[in-house]
């Protein structure tokens, strides 16, 4: 009884840093206020502020040699291409938030985490962010209240609005990842069976997101979740998926006509391409056509929107239509190639594109690498591997379709921290727990 008292200020220890990841996630389920700075944004560089306090107070080297070298190689790209800038304000402006997503928020994050038990918190967490966001899009979708789609406010945004219609969709889908990595798991089976069912219900508000990207994405993420788990688990759960989805679509009438058109154009983007996807080749187009003139350095930190009209055909539109789900209808103005690859060759160049490419690839080798060992072993944190593998295969993923924007792209770097502990410093304790370790080991 003595060991379970003492051993739970310990747990309260270990979780406590990483509620701080668990704000931003549950900040993220307010509405957006269209201009100013997003409460979810100030939130994470408070929780990046906090970790480099804990990490002076704790005295603990805060990152692995390997740590430091994977999340810092896209720094010295990042550096260059914001010299390259149009003007210094605009340089810093777009070096902060690069830092802030895919360096400051990962590093913060994969120090947060304490152990498998922290891990887990924050991945339900984007499981709650997903079920609270996937509720207000089902509602929009039911009430045609959402955004505009085909002349129809149909389009399920949460409370993202029109002006991020990706916003929504990301946060379902990651959440949909995560519960189909806990579930694939060997954690307690009254867990296992609550994520399935969390994996279930978030289905229909990805539908009903109509993001092509998001769906193609989420496909390849569970598709591969599946495969690391085993052949077993793969059938038993793809058939319950399959059971879900005739049950989805044939009772309740998912299939809508609307849906089914978005469903057949994936098919159709080189016969008989829509507006967006002709937008869209003409913008990965001007990309290119950036990267050919400055093929190392690129055209600097946010210089798209600057080049796009040099390096453009006039088959791209003059914007995106915006309205419904509260806003009035706008034309967006199309500020990036909707492709982050591109947008870094357009902008960065080879070397840009290296650097932050190089960590990823970096990261999702040592996720995979570390998966088999924990799998065939038969030991704990089977679905920590599997939602760490899925997150990250799916920002590789949908980065085909989209890029970095919007009040949603802090869960991109929150989701890189998960992947970066599980593949760079999940298997250790941190150095700071030791002391607490080996005095319970005295007192048994």
């Amino acid at each position: 009884m003595s060991l379970a008292l003492t051993a739970l200020p310990r747990r309260a220890g270990a979780l406590g840093p990483v509620t701080a990841a668990v704000a931003v996630v549950a900040l993220l389920a307010l509405p957006v206020s269209p201009g100013g700075a997003e409460p979810a944004d100030v939130v994470s560089a408070l929780m990046v502020v906090c970790c480099l306090v804990l990490v002076v107070r704790e005295r603990r080297r805060p990152l692995s040699p390997a740590a430091a070298a994977v999340l810092g190689l896209p720094v010295a790209g990042l550096a260059l291409s914001a010299m390259g800038a149009s003007s210094a304000q605009v340089g810093l402006a777009g070096l902060g938030r690069y830092l802030q997503v895919f360096v400051l928020v990962p590093a913060a994050v994969l120090l947060l985490i304490r152990d498998r038990s922290g891990f887990r918190l924050l991945a339900w967490s984007f499981v709650g962010l997903a079920l609270a966001q996937g509720a207000v899009g089902v509602h929009q979708y039911v009430t045609r209240t959402g955004a505009s789609y085909q002349g129809e406010d149909v389009r399920a945004v949460g409370t993202f609005g029109p002006q991020d219609v990706m916003g929504m969709a990301t946060a379902v889908a990651l959440g949909l990842v995560c519960a189909v990595g806990i579930a694939l798991g060997r954690s307690s089976v009254r867990q296992r069976a609550a994520a399935a069912g969390c994996a279930l219900a978030l289905l229909a508000p990805l539908a009903f997101s109509f993001s092509r990207g998001a769906w193609i994405a989420t496909a390849l993420a569970c598709s591969l979740q599946l495969v690391l788990a085993g052949p077993r688990r793969a059938l038993v759960t793809a058939a319950g998926v399959a059971a879900a989805g005739v049950v989805l679509v044939g009772g309740f009438g998912l299939g809508t006509a609307q849906l089914q058109e978005r469903i057949d154009s994936i098919a159709q983007v080189t016969d008989a391409p829509d507006q967006s996807v002709l937008d869209r080749y003409t913008l990965w187009g001007s990309a290119v056509g950036m990267w050919r003139r400055h093929p190392v350095t690129g055209v600097g930190l946010k210089g798209f929107p600057r080049y796009r009209d040099g390096n453009a055909t006039l088959a791209l539109s003059s914007g995106a239509e915006v309205a419904g789900a509260g806003a009035s209808y706008r034309r967006q103005p199309l500020l990036s190639p909707h492709n982050m690859y591109l947008l870094l060759l357009s902008e960065q160049g080879l070397l840009g594109l290296v650097g932050l490419a190089g960590s990823w690839l970096a990261l999702l080798v040592c996720a995979l690498r570390r998966l088999p060992r924990v799998r065939d072993g038969g030991g704990p944190g089977l679905d920590c591997g599997l939602v760490a593998c899925g997150l990250l295969v799916w920002l590789l993923t949908d980065f085909v379709y989209g890029d970095i924007g919007g009040p949603s792209t802090v869960l991109t770097g929150l989701a890189l921290g998960l992947t970066a502990w599980w593949s760079l410093a999940g298997r250790h304790a941190p150095r700071a727990l030791a002391p607490a370790r080996a005095e319970e080991a005295v007192t048994r």
